[in-house]
């Protein structure tokens, strides 16, 4: 059995072509995990931003066409002798499944789906409803908190985002960060916006997608709502937020929620899985899922009450000791050893059951 200070080859595996809160938990595990003398690489798709986000010390593999990623997958963890290959979001767990090589660990962005993850060997669940929800299996499953990763310091603005947009220093700005996507609910939050937010408020919507366009039109003719795109420099914006809001629809564990309890930013959000977990007992407000009236209601309190209070003392302080880095990668690599030491029978691989179909 490997001792907890012999170097591991790890090969995380991630698709995505941009950079969202999985993309970004993967590159900064893979970061730090070399930082900490593993030899680690990230498979992914060739052209990825992805690739520019990793460390020095992680090697990069862009795959250029989506064909057979699973064979590919298992073929490059066999050549790199991989002891983990990790995967993250469902395609990428999908593909990790198809290994030979290694345990095959997979962490739930998003949630389970037997095709995605019921093959592997080990499940990170990022909140315990998760955990509670899995079906019996052999697979371990661990839960592990997301972090809020510290962002590139050379790509960061050194613009103040209430000057660019030209607010009045008493003017309330609401924010938001995410994908423009149906699951992150910024179409609840824009209209909850219109229908009930004080006349001099701002709405900053910070983020892109395939919903860019709908949400575009759906705030057509209200000036106080500005879609501003994908940012480098989101920690510093939400210094300038006044109200963060998480809208969205299903969340597991948003890490947007875990930079704006850092920045110390009120916050508002639907009371989604992980919210649910991450805010309980924290001085933070829920409202109903899906609820675009409850939504607006609760921002229009909540500016109301922030009016009220001194600049000075809008800022909230949260518990956030669960939610250490240093403590989470310590803990994923203390599962891999857990699930590379394991005695129990191995979950069937798709490569053994494809030869055995074959023969």
């Amino acid at each position: 059995m490997l001792s907890s200070f012999e170097p591991l080859t790890l090969v995380h595996v991630v698709f995505s072509s941009r950079i969202a809160g999985g993309e970004r938990h993967c590159i900064d595990l893979a970061n730090a995990q070399a930082a900490l003398g593993h030899r680690v690489h990230v498979i992914g798709s060739a052209g990825s931003a992805v690739a520019g986000a990793l460390a020095p010390g992680v090697t990069f593999h862009g795959l250029k066409l989506p064909l057979l990623r699973g064979w590919r997958v298992a073929a490059l963890a066999r050549r790199l002798r991989a002891d983990v290959c990790h995967g993250h979001l469902g395609p990428a767990c999908k593909a990790v499944a198809h290994s030979a090589q290694g345990m095959r660990i997979g962490t739930l962005h998003v949630g389970y789906k037997a095709h995605h993850h019921a093959r592997l060997d080990g499940l990170v669940c990022v909140n315990r409803a998760q955990h509670d929800g899995l079906p019996a299996g052999r697979a371990l499953a661990r839960v592990i908190y997301n972090w809020a990763p510290e962002r590139d310091a050379a790509a960061v603005g050194t613009g103040d985002l209430r000057t660019e947009l030209g607010l009045a220093p008493d003017q309330l700005l609401v924010g938001t960060v995410g994908r423009l996507h149906r699951s992150k609910g910024m179409d609840l939050l824009i209209a909850g916006f219109k229908s009930h937010a004080p006349a001099d408020a701002v709405l900053a919507i910070l983020g892109e997608g395939p919903e860019e366009a709908e949400l575009r039109a759906l705030a057509a003719g209200d000036g106080r709502i500005r879609l501003l795109g994908f940012r480098s420099d989101v920690d510093r914006a939400l210094q300038a937020f006044d109200l963060f809001v998480s809208p969205s629809r299903e969340e597991a564990f948003p890490l947007a929620i875990l930079e704006a309890m850092r920045a110390g930013r009120p916050v508002l959000s639907t009371a989604t899985q992980g919210p649910l977990e991450m805010l309980a007992g924290q001085p933070a407000r829920l409202v109903p899922v899906d609820d675009a009236d409850a939504l607006g209601r609760a921002i229009a309190d909540e500016l109301q009450r922030l009016r009220a209070l001194p600049l000075a003392v809008r800022t909230v302080a949260y518990a956030t000791a669960a939610y250490d880095r240093s403590n989470a990668v310590a803990r994923t690599l203390a599962f891999y050893r857990d699930v590379m030491g394991r005695q129990a029978v191995p979950v069937p691989r798709l490569e053994d059951e494809e030869e055995a179909v074959a023969a």
